[in-house]
């Protein structure tokens, strides 16, 4: 956990929501997933396998024994992220995740004090709720992240979601949670070179950039051939 964040959760819940106030007001964006040249099936990826550790607390969509697992590290900040969830994840979902051949498990890799408080409040809706405030927050993601005052912003989402204020704020000052978020970052850096968002993890294969649905057609088409 970074030396601010730390400073910021010892301040308590109002003075949190001054400061990240001011934080969010000077962050830049989120850097974005870059791509380099195409190696395979229009997708680049490293051709080393790493085999990933799936937690039984993971948030994830599809069966859980689909034979392709697709783990994604996005940032709810990132503008390629958000790309990728309104245009590339829904054909995903519609015939890999919903006829059983994938699933996919998101892992927050938040960029910056805005992403990190959007992730945790996406946490603290709870398991039901979780991946509907992933997409909010995607989709008003110019509202919160451009805002003079993101945390009226991010409150406002919250409340849309059915979340009320006093939980938001103690959302914010959850020390674990935070804790928890940066050791995921730390095994992604350490275990798969994941340095910007969106990455994908597909049965191993560690993917860059937020690529179109066909060019993950034919990579998550080639994954299937391998389990007949």
């Amino acid at each position: 956990m970074s030396r601010n964040m730390r400073i910021i959760i010892g301040l308590g819940v109002v003075a949190f929501i001054a400061v990240i106030g001011f934080a969010l007001k000077t962050e830049v964006f989120d850097k974005p997933g870059g791509g380099a040249d195409p190696k395979v099936a229009g997708v680049d990826f490293k051709a080393e396998r790493i085999k990933p550790n799936i937690g039984a607390d993971e948030m994830f969509v599809g069966k859980a024994d689909a034979p392709v697992t697709i783990i994604e590290y996005a940032s709810l900040g990132c503008p390629h992220c958000a790309n990728f969830h309104h245009d590339t994840y829904p054909e995903i979902k519609k015939n890999y995740i919903d006829t059983g051949k994938a699933r996919l498990v998101f892992r927050d890799f938040p960029l910056g004090t805005r992403a990190t408080a959007a992730a945790m409040i996406s946490h603290c809706a709870g398991p039901s709720k979780y991946f509907g405030f992933i997409d909010l927050f995607f989709r008003a993601q110019t509202e919160w992240s451009q805002a003079p005052d993101a945390t009226q912003a991010m409150m406002k989402i919250a409340r849309f979601g059915n979340m009320k204020t006093d939980a938001v704020e103690a959302c914010l000052t959850n020390q674990k949670m935070i804790d928890k978020m940066e050791a995921s970052k730390k095994v992604a850096v350490d275990k798969f070179g994941i340095n910007a968002t969106p990455s994908f993890v597909v049965n191993g294969l560690v993917v860059s950039g937020a690529h179109s649905y066909g060019d993950f057609r034919k990579l998550l088409d080639a994954e299937l051939a391998k389990t007949k």
